[in-house]
């Protein structure tokens, strides 16, 4: 396995701080999600920009692989659950949105890139992740 990026971010102050990356080209205020500060994201947010991301990456890959082009569209909707005292989990749902496909395509292309995209990867079988086609 050889290594092709690694990003670096740190965390000033937790989820009332900021996130800054080395090179200074990335920094951002963060805040807790149910405070509503102006000018802030949060965790949940980051995460549902980078799987929407990845996950829509991996499906143009795929549809490259496959020689089948459509546009499309991938929503990450990352929720945050309270379990009690300390004790708190991620669920996701991503939806998928191809132009021009057929169901039976667009879901085998959904399922391929499901298994190609890295996030997907990383969260299978640990958090509950809901996909589904627009």
């Amino acid at each position: 396995m050889s290594k092709i990026y690694e990003a670096e971010m740190k965390n000033i102050g937790g989820r009332t701080g900021e996130v800054i990356s080395p090179d200074q080209k990335f920094h951002l205020k963060v805040s807790t999600p149910t405070s509503n500060i102006e000018g802030t994201t949060n965790p949940e947010q980051l995460f549902a920009a980078g799987y929407s991301s990845c996950f829509n990456g991996a499906l143009q890959a795929v549809m490259s692989k496959n020689k089948t082009i459509f546009p499309t569209n991938v929503t990450a909707k990352v929720a945050l659950h309270h379990n009690g005292e300390l004790n708190f989990n991620l669920s996701v749902e991503i939806i998928v949105e191809i132009e021009g496909a057929e169901i039976e395509v667009a879901k085998k292309l959904i399922h391929e890139a499901d298994l190609v995209c890295p996030y997907s990867k990383a969260l299978r079988n640990n958090v509950e992740v809901k996909i589904s086609l627009k």
